[in-house]
């Protein structure tokens, strides 16, 4: 019967995508699990200024109780659970994706240095930490209203206090009256199923949708369905993805079922299969509790084979430390070869838990840190970070401190260093300044609504958790371009200041041109031809190591002027392109408005042979160490390999990049024939799944830019 049920919902899944792909078209952003709102269905919301966008907890409380109210149900007889997602109320304020125009505070001082140094600055941007599960399921909606109304009562003389918990209980009344419309459409639902079994699936579906209107869950289904509608809820409200650990989150229950003979094992598999389908939420298996002990369980084993089964996006991370069950890492490294759909994922303990204790951490505390998204690391419902929203376009300071250095009398190697130092310390004062403003400001702009319910903290302190309802500020601020400015930096080195084949001047004229013409061509393979990061000991490496140690030493350990610890990282996400736009011809031979590098990956081509774990160690030594990840991607066509032999070189390539001080890996395996005929048509291949960077997605839903970046990176072995 699942085996049934689960082949319908993925070829539902597969006809959404498509559905999707036609109205939205190419959207260079995870799939979501969002499904498209019936034709006609209109939504007015009842709050707006003379702008058309609106702020503040008051605004953000009734529209969204409104589109909660309001939001069509979605009842399918094959699924466990009820509902899907269908609306983005950040995405409702009047031009959105304009965002300036959506942050009504003004911050034009710090605008002139954003620009010039291409900075991501994060002033405004939501959710991008991760909620702690346990408290609502623990809790339930109707315990958590409760618990709202006794902050109301106790911070009621303070007015921003009160009007946060008033918007608060609009929120969670919202969820409660849409928890209803779902129970009540699948009880509607029994009146015209023919199929007995269907018939009782959605007769369980109604009545547990109805308990837990107010009731916390207490069986595996319920707490899938809880975790549905919370995860649900939040993507409505402002795109929040952020997941927990789901082999612990939902062992107790899983085990209370089989103790008492409630389910099997093939349905607690099913369950799970609904709730990883419902949404692409970044969950981890494994891993070590705060004692070290290995959390893997038979739950552990049950989630990876219920993913196996979804054909579709998905994001789960294995973290890999010394105590992690083999087998459970051995499967996870199966499903990703036999799948080929890009996850799981693998993260690395060692570096990352001694990584975040050099923040002053305590080594049980620091275990507790999961992966929760792209490349996030996340105290669950502790920590307030900004994980990557906050990014310094390092290309574009390199070409500041050039265009600056080129200009004078005698322009030196050192003296670039040394002006690109300057250049990249101004832009993180610039970074350092936003961060302050925006948790001075967010609370205004765009409460966490949702996320607040799930933190320890603001409901307890009266205050939103960015802005000082978190127990931790931990501020993200990641480089991007890494290879793009080692590789230009190696190239004036050698060809330049050691083999005199360019002079200074000549170099900046081709630059300016773009390389255009024939010299300008030769100039540029020239340049091409030089030592690159990746390869090994060379000139490219040194500087991508030199680059991290400037990285770290500007940031690592720094402070905020509002006294808010920083933490730096390597990772571009889905910014590459939009990078490179604003960057002319580098001395690495990009032209102008290529892509910048990838995240810490060395730029595609840096060497033919040995190149895997040549990229592999070249990633590893560029970590800038402090428990934010700088991810490894991988693009791998693995030819007829057989499996048992791939698997065991995987598992070993893993292993020896988390010893080397890795954190994250992304692993895609490929056909490469498939891949490129896919890029070239990407409507004849729908159902491929590709991991992006810490996202996966539909190719075929990838602007054409986009599937490019995927294609360069391709590795054959």
């Amino acid at each position: 019967m699942y085996t049934r049920r689960i082949t319908a919902l993925v070829e539902r899944k597969k006809q959404q995508t498509r559905e999707k792909l036609q109205i939205l078209g190419t959207r260079d952003e995870d799939d979501y699990g969002l499904v498209l709102p019936p034709d006609g269905f209109r939504c007015e919301l009842p709050v707006r200024d003379e702008t058309g966008s609106f702020s503040g907890s008051y605004a953000w409380g009734k529209n969204f109780r409104y589109l909660m109210e309001h939001h069509p149900v979605y009842i399918d007889p094959n699924d466990a659970l009820a509902g899907r997602w269908m609306f983005m109320l950040s995405r409702m304020r009047m031009g959105y994706l304009i965002h300036r125009s959506n942050f009504a505070f003004d911050y034009s001082d710090l605008e002139p240095l954003q620009q010039k140094y291409d900075i991501t600055s994060g002033i405004g941007k939501d959710a991008h930490f991760a909620p702690d599960y346990e408290i609502g399921l623990k809790l339930g909606w109707g315990g958590l209203l409760g618990k709202v109304r006794e902050s109301l009562d106790r911070f009621g003389s303070d007015f921003t206090a009160r009007e946060l918990f008033e918007a608060e209980i609009d929120a969670i009344e919202g969820i409660q009256c849409w928890l209803r419309h779902l129970a009540e459409a699948a009880r509607d639902r029994t009146m015209t199923e023919s199929d007995p079994d269907l018939k009782a699936n959605l007769a369980e579906m109604s009545q547990v949708c109805f308990k837990l209107i107010t009731e916390p869950p207490e069986t595996l289904r319920e707490a899938c369905q809880w975790i549905a509608v919370f995860n649900m809820a939040s993507r409505t409200y402002n795109r929040d993805g952020a997941g927990g650990q789901l082999d612990e989150l939902l062992r107790p229950y899983y085990e209370r079922d089989k103790n008492a003979g409630r389910i099997t094992d093939e349905d607690a598999e099913f369950f799970v299969f609904c709730l990883l389908l419902n949404d692409p939420h970044y969950y981890q298996l494994g891993g070590p509790d705060e004692n070290g002990r290995d959390m893997t369980s038979p739950l552990s084993f049950l989630i990876l084979e219920a993913a196996a089964k979804l054909k579709s996006s998905c994001n789960l991370t294995i973290r890999v430390h010394d105590g992690l069950d083999r087998k459970l890492f051995r499967r996870g490294v199966e499903i990703l070869l036999e799948n080929k759909l890009g996850y799981p994922r693998f993260s690395g303990d060692k570096a990352l838990v001694e990584g975040f204790m050099k923040n002053g951490y305590s080594q049980e505390l620091a275990r507790r840190r999961i992966a929760t998204g792209c490349n996030w690391m996340s105290l669950p419902g502790m920590e307030y970070t900004l994980n990557d929203v906050v990014k310094i376009n390092i290309a574009k300071v390199f070409e500041v401190a050039f265009n600056e250095t080129a200009a004078e009398p005698e322009p030196t190697l050192k003296k670039l260093e040394e002006c690109y130092i300057r250049h990249f310390r101004l832009a993180v004062e610039t970074v350092m300044k936003g961060i302050d403003f925006h948790l001075a400001h967010q609370y205004l702009n765009e409460p966490e609504l949702l996320l607040n319910l799930l933190s320890h903290g603001p409901l307890e302190k009266g205050l939103d958790v960015s802005h000082g309802g978190a127990q931790f500020y931990n501020m993200a601020l990641d480089g991007a371009g890494l290879a793009v400015v080692a590789d230009s930096f190696a190239a004036i080195q050698q060809f330049v200041e050691e083999n005199k084949e360019l002079s200074w001047q000549k170099l900046a004229q081709h630059l300016a041109a773009d390389f255009q013409g024939d010299e300008g061509e030769k100039i540029r393979l020239k340049l091409l031809s030089g030592d690159r990061f990746g390869q090994g000991g060379g000139r490219g490496d040194l500087w991508a190591k030199r680059l991290t140690e400037i990285l770290t030493q500007e940031v690592a350990g720094r402070r905020t002027p509002a006294g808010h610890l920083v933490i730096p990282g390597w990772f571009s996400w889905a910014d590459t392109v939009r990078f490179g736009k604003n960057v002319g011809a580098t001395p690495n031979g990009r032209h102008a408005g290529e892509p910048i590098s990838h995240g810490a990956n060395p730029n595609p081509g840096f060497r033919k042979d040995n190149a895997l774990t040549s990229l592999t160690a070249a990633v590893a030594a560029v970590q800038p160490g402090f428990g934010n990840t700088a991810p490894l991607q991988l693009e791998l066509d693995i030819g007829y390999v057989q499996t048992d032999q791939a698997v065991e070189n995987i598992m070993a390539l893993m292993e020896a990049h988390f010893a080397l001080g890795g954190t994250l890996i992304n692993i895609n395996i490929v056909d490469g024939e498939t891949l490129l005929a896919a890029h070239k048509e990407p409507e004849k291949y729908p159902n491929l799944v590709v991991r992006v960077t810490g996202f996966s997605a539909y190719f075929s839903s990838l602007s054409k830019d986009f599937r490019q970046l995927v294609v360069n990176r391709l590795i054959h072995t």
